[in-house]
């Protein structure tokens, strides 16, 4: 389905950016400094309070540690815009739960289990899920071989309709790794449908 087209007179309510930056530390270590942010355009009462036009609603800030192998070392989190000042910032160290994950297995079900629901703040926990994608194409092609010259098939061939194993840019690009699909014998059963 082709993206739809904008509407002429829509108006903006809500900006929600998020923001991903990864530092290589002198250490051999990597920080990873993740953001959300979220505006409005337009003035708005939060617990009581107006927040002028243009102020965040939310500001936070998702600071992890992370080796090459992709484990968490060390995290922790800071809210520095919120809507319940004394409430919203009130999470203490939850985040430092996640020490011990590895961002290229099972974190995402790690973050749900240690700082989902109550244990920790919605929009810091949702932030952090966004993390795998973004730190593994941070150490594409410096950390991660990303080219196949290894014995190991590139982590990122059969991860997206682009890059599956019998498809054209793996045999253009990755042509070590090209697996053409299976023609159909003659003994096949067919569809039905």
């Amino acid at each position: 389905m082709p993206l739809p087209p904008a509407a002429a007179t829509r108006q903006l309510h809500h900006r929600r950016q998020i923001d991903v930056q990864v530092y290589a530390r002198d250490d051999g270590l990597w920080e990873v400094d993740a953001t959300v942010v979220d505006v409005r355009p337009q003035a708005t009462t939060l617990a009581g309070q107006v927040r002028s036009a243009g102020h965040p609603i939310h500001d936070m800030l998702l600071r992890l540690v992370v080796d090459a192998q992709l484990t968490v070392l060390a995290c922790g989190a800071e809210t520095r815009w919120m809507p319940y000042v004394g409430q919203c910032d009130a999470h203490g160290d939850a985040y430092d739960r996640l020490v011990g994950l590895n961002l290229a297995r099972g974190f995402r079900d790690g973050v749900r289990e240690r700082v989902g629901g109550v244990q920790g703040c919605t929009h810091i926990t949702e932030l952090a899920q966004v993390l795998p994608t973004a730190v593994i194409q941070a150490f594409a092609g410096s950390v991660i071989d990303t080219r196949g010259h290894g014995d190991d098939k590139p982590f990122q061939l059969d991860r997206c309709h682009a890059l599956r194993s019998d498809g054209e840019a793996v045999r253009t690009h990755y042509a070590r790794w090209y697996r053409p699909s299976p023609s159909p014998t003659p003994d096949s059963p067919r569809s039905t449908e």
